[in-house]
């Protein structure tokens, strides 16, 4: 009898034993387990902030570029109408010197219609040529 108490008293020693055991192996998995969720979060955390970071970046390079070429275009389009201008302005300067041009033939030809216009025409210019 006494023999079997000590066995039944030894095995639950050694059940004790495989309890306490396995208890420390549950929290040396659970604490692993932890460790691992944490660096899981970190990553995530990480990843996250590196897909934001980069969401930031290209909506700004977007913004540079549709500001660089809104510049651009509006520098085009001031070219244009500078060279539409003075092609404009050198128009009008040919048809003002055109019309001068013709004002001046039919004036001189009223004016110069009979021969004593035409002498007093001329001698207005030699006197104003002896003057200067």
């Amino acid at each position: 009898m006494l023999a079997a108490l000590d066995e039944r008293e030894s095995s639950i020693e050694n059940a004790l034993k495989s309890a306490e055991t396995a208890r420390n192996e549950m929290a040396n998995l659970k604490a692993e387990n932890e460790k691992l969720l944490s660096e899981a979060r970190l990553e995530r955390d990480i990843i996250l902030k590196k897909a934001q970071d980069a969401s930031v970046k290209m909506i700004d390079e977007a913004k540079e570029d549709a500001i660089k070429a809104g510049a651009q275009m509006i520098a085009n389009a001031k070219a244009v109408i500078e060279t539409e201008k003075k092609a404009a302005l050198a128009d009008i300067k040919s048809q003002v010197a055109s019309l001068s041009l013709d004002i001046t033939e039919k004036l001189l030809r009223k004016n110069l219609s009979d021969d004593k216009a035409q002498k007093a025409l001329v001698e207005g210019f030699v006197n104003e040529l002896k003057l200067n």
